[in-house]
């Protein structure tokens, strides 16, 4: 018998039961939520993941993570995202693992200039943020690789929703319960600094990412600032949207 499994999809059943004689909240954590990949692409791309500090966000990770896994090396083609595959996989997991220890884990963060646990929502947002930020310590030097890809026009979609995702996630996690415009406006501003200090993060050769933990702070102040003066959130929306942009054109990237 071969060593090698044959590699098969295997279909995940999504299905939502949605109330209407009562309002519930989008998130639910009294469920496992079922993984969107098949056993077969999770084992891929989580073996693959572990490449990627020496080969980067690359095929030759993926086809490494193949192996790993027991699968043949032309398993990795049937991913069609090629290298993005393992770039999605990533922020998927990452996003997700914030849900493991609620804001319990995050409030515990050890920072320079906190002495206090958060107490408030925006303190959790700067805790659950900076948790996600530093998930991202061990692959940080191959993290412009990633942006590169995330940038390609055919990815768009994917990355910018994965944003969005994460935002959401983090404010519910941090206990936001804001039903006006304000959840718009937050979110889309918190995705804006999120994408900033990412960015800012690669170039940060600080000891423990002072730098980039400084630059998060200075963000998340001026939003609260400039929310409070820019009313309509179309308009919010949008100066937050042009500041990424500025942002990642002016690292070279074709947007």
């Amino acid at each position: 018998m071969s060593r090698y499994r044959a590699l098969t999809r295997v279909p995940c059943s999504s299905s939502r039961q949605t109330s209407t004689q009562q309002l519930r909240p989008y998130h639910s954590y009294e469920h496992d939520r079922p993984s969107p990949l098949s056993p077969a692409e999770n084992a891929i791309l989580a073996a693959g993941i572990s490449h990627v500090p020496t080969h980067g966000f690359t095929t030759t990770a993926l086809i490494n993570g193949a192996r790993d896994a027991g699968y043949i090396d032309v398993s990795a083609s049937l991913f069609p995202s090629g290298a993005f595959s393992l770039v999605k996989y990533h922020l998927v997991t990452q996003r997700l693992a914030l849900a493991q220890n609620g804001t319990s884990s995050t409030t515990k963060e050890p920072t320079e200039h906190r002495t206090a646990e958060p107490t408030n929502v925006l303190d959790n947002v700067r805790a659950l943020t900076l948790k996600r930020l530093r998930a991202n310590e061990p692959i940080i030097h191959r993290w412009q690789e990633a942006l590169a890809l995330v940038a390609m026009p055919k990815h768009i979609p994917d990355s910018l929703r994965e944003l969005a995702l994460l935002s959401d996630e983090i404010h519910f996690l941090a206990g936001d319960k804001s039903v006006d415009t304000s959840w718009y406006t937050k979110r889309a501003g918190l995705s804006a600094i999120y994408a900033s200090t990412e960015l800012f993060m690669t170039q940060d050769r600080s000891a423990n990412f002072k730098e980039t933990e400084d630059f998060l702070d200075r963000r998340l102040e001026g939003a609260q600032g400039l929310r409070s003066m820019i009313g309509d959130t179309g308009k919010w929306a949008g100066v937050q949207a042009m500041g990424l942009i500025s942002g990642l054109r002016s690292k070279g990237l074709r947007i």
